[in-house]
């Protein structure tokens, strides 16, 4: 399709669906949001390649509104499909930090967005920080430089495996997603959602390393659970270090308001994965633990998007009652609850899902010697071992997200 050529059918495509993505239940002041959000991306593929610079340049609070009301991520990808590639290539060259962070853009070039985006926001911080005089303005941007530097260290340790940076906030308050894998071929995908003070800041690094150790052990297990099977080829594995909320700390835990961002974070995350991988869709699963499992649970209350498993860890709960409450297909709910974890049981958010009546699976923590392997697997103990490498946690999660819930401990 030509430039000249864009303009009427971008336009009229997006307008045909101005609302989608949007639930049942949702206000019409959302729908406008997301009627308005559909519009504007719209008139940026209606926009010549050559003439988007200075389109861009005079529309700044539009462009910045599409990250914080963004379109349906079925939107994005259809108006990304229209543009041509000069379009494609101008778009993230002046805003990598939309491009980068637009659910329904295929994940390598939010992976380059983003990197675009990363490796600018570092080089301008750096040339501030040289004349700034301020002494707090010199604290907030030292504090950012050493985000922004473990979210760079965290991408480039590949362990051998592709990594890829499919959002980042390089706010004061950031966010980031790093995904161990390929995002856009994998068969098996698993989100690992964190609970309380994990900033990208401090955590992004062993956040990633989690993913990495569980994209391992879940390809490990299906060469072996396939054998002869598996050929040269195993089925490709992703996992996603999420870090897409402002995780809370102990003089906010206690309010809903963090884990509500949380739920909407996550619920765009998971729809992003599933519009993008419509036409092969993976097993999908999501892992999270203390207050982020309250974040997926308000996420996937809302029946706006379905998952193949859920896993919550030290889980404080939420409105849902049961398993029958989520979108998580044959109510495939595990729970997890270490021995001397304060939060289990508690119900602070309004249920237990290891209570009985919750009709979730039990996964166990305690430590146990795996039948498969003969390793001997550590117990994870308080509220804060789930994710420790060679534990019992760990081997249980691998096999929920390659879809042997079966062969849970």
């Amino acid at each position: 399709m030509s430039a000249d050529s864009a303009p009427v059918s971008a336009v009229s495509t997006v307008a045909a669906v101005p609302a989608a993505g949007v639930t049942s239940g949702s206000s019409a002041s959302g729908q406008t949001a997301a009627a308005a959000a559909a519009s504007t991306l719209g008139r940026l593929a209606a926009v010549s390649a050559s003439a988007l610079p200075a389109y861009l340049s005079g529309h700044r609070a539009e462009i910045d509104k599409l990250i914080s009301d963004p379109p349906a991520a079925s939107d994005v990808s259809r108006v990304w499909s229209l543009l041509d590639s000069k379009q494609q290539a101008v778009l993230l060259s002046e805003t990598p930090h939309l491009v980068g962070n637009l659910e329904g853009v295929p994940y390598s070039v939010r992976g380059k967005a983003n990197a675009l985006d990363l490796s600018r926001t570092i080089a301008t911080a750096t040339a501030d920080l040289k004349t700034e005089r301020g002494k707090t303005e010199r604290l907030a941007l030292q504090r950012q430089l050493t985000t922004l530097g473990n979210v760079k260290t965290a991408l480039a340790k590949k362990d051998g495996v592709k990594r890829t940076l499919v959002s980042l906030d390089t706010s004061e308050n950031a966010k980031a997603a790093i995904v161990v894998g390929d995002l856009s071929t994998a068969k098996y995908v698993s989100v690992l959602v964190p609970g309380m003070y994990m900033s990208v800041g401090e955590q992004i690094e062993a956040w990633a390393e989690v993913a990495q150790d569980l994209h391992d052990q879940e390809t490990g297990f299906l060469t072996r659970l396939l054998g002869p099977r598996a050929g040269s080829t195993v089925p490709g594995v992703a996992v996603v270090a999420w870090i897409g909320y402002q995780t809370p700390v102990l003089t906010n835990i206690g309010g809903l308001e963090l884990a509500q961002q949380g739920a909407d974070s996550l619920e765009r995350t998971l729809e992003g994965i599933t519009s993008l991988r419509a036409a092969d869709p993976p097993y999908l699963s999501v892992f999270a633990h203390s207050y982020g499992s309250t974040a997926a649970l308000l996420a996937l209350e809302r029946g706006t998007v379905e998952v193949d498993a859920l896993a919550l860890m030290g889980s404080p709960g939420s409105d849902a009652q049961s398993v029958k409450d989520l979108s998580v297909r044959d109510g495939n709910v595990f729970v997890g609850e270490a021995p001397m974890d304060p939060i289990v049981d508690s119900a602070f958010f309004g249920s237990d899902p290891g209570s009985s009546s919750y009709g979730a699976k039990r996964m166990g923590v305690s430590g146990a010697v795996d039948p498969l392997t003969h390793r001997t697997l550590a117990g994870s103990s308080g509220h804060n071992e789930y994710f420790t490498a060679g534990t019992e946690c760990m081997r249980n999660l691998a096999m929920i997200g390659i879809d042997q819930g079966r062969l849970v401990l």
